[in-house]
C-alpha cells in the first residue's frame, strides 16, 4: 500500500498516483467545484452525500439558488469511458470534471446548463430499460462543451472567448 504522505510532490492539476477511492474523488470534485463558484464570486457549498438530485448548491446574487450535479471521471479516450445522469435527476447545471490522465495532464471543469446538456447527450431506445439515462463519452467532453469550460460565472449563453483554440492557448485538451 502506498504512503499518501511519502512527501513526492505534484503540482496542482497534474496527473499524480491514485491514492484516493472514487467516492474520495468524488467528494473531492464536488468540493473543488463549489470553490470555484465561490472564488468567482458565486457562495456554493457541497449539499450532504446522497442528497437526491444534485450535488452543490450555488446561490448567484442575480437569480434563485441553482443546483449542480457534478459528475467526476479520469480522462479516457476511446468507447466505455462515459459519464452521465438520469433525466429525471433535478439540478439546473451539469458539472463534469475531467481529471488527467494519459496524455492529458490537465484537470478541466465544465458547468453546462441542463437545457444544452439535454440536447447533446445520448440516449437509448425509450423502450429500453436504459432509457433514462443520459451520457456523454468522457473523450468527447472537452470538444462537446468547449464553450462551457471553466463557466464559473455560470453564463447560460455561450462566452465569445472560449473558441477551441483559444482553450488550448491556456493548456486546454487536445
Amino acid at each position: 500500500m502506498l504512503n499518501p504522505l511519502d512527501g513526492a510532490s505534484t503540482s496542482i492539476g497534474t496527473a499524480a498516483p491514485r491514492r484516493y477511492t472514487t467516492k474520495q474523488m468524488g467528494d473531492a470534485c464536488e468540493m473543488i467545484v463549489a470553490a470555484e463558484l465561490t472564488l468567482a464570486g458565486i457562495p456554493a457549498l457541497k449539499v450532504p452525500d446522497n442528497w437526491p438530485g444534485y450535488d452543490v448548491i450555488a446561490q448567484p446574487f442575480d437569480r434563485p439558488a441553482q443546483r449542480v450535479s457534478v459528475k467526476s471521471r479520469t480522462f479516457k479516450r476511446g468507447a466505455g469511458a462515459y459519464v452521465g445522469y438520469n433525466d429525471y435527476d433535478q439540478f439546473d447545471w451539469l458539472a463534469i470534471v475531467l481529471l488527467p490522465a494519459e496524455q492529458v495532464t490537465t484537470r478541466a471543469i465544465y458547468l453546462i446548463p441542463r437545457p444544452i446538456a439535454e440536447g447533446l447527450a445520448r440516449r437509448d431506445k425509450a423502450t429500453s430499460k436504459t432509457a433514462a439515462e443520459r451520457y456523454f463519452r468522457v473523450d468527447q467532453v472537452p470538444e462537446l462543451f468547449s464553450e462551457w469550460k471553466a463557466n464559473f460565472e455560470l453564463a447560460t449563453t455561450v462566452r465569445k472567448d472560449c473558441s477551441p483554440a483559444s482553450l488550448l492557448e491556456v493548456g486546454g485538451f487536445e
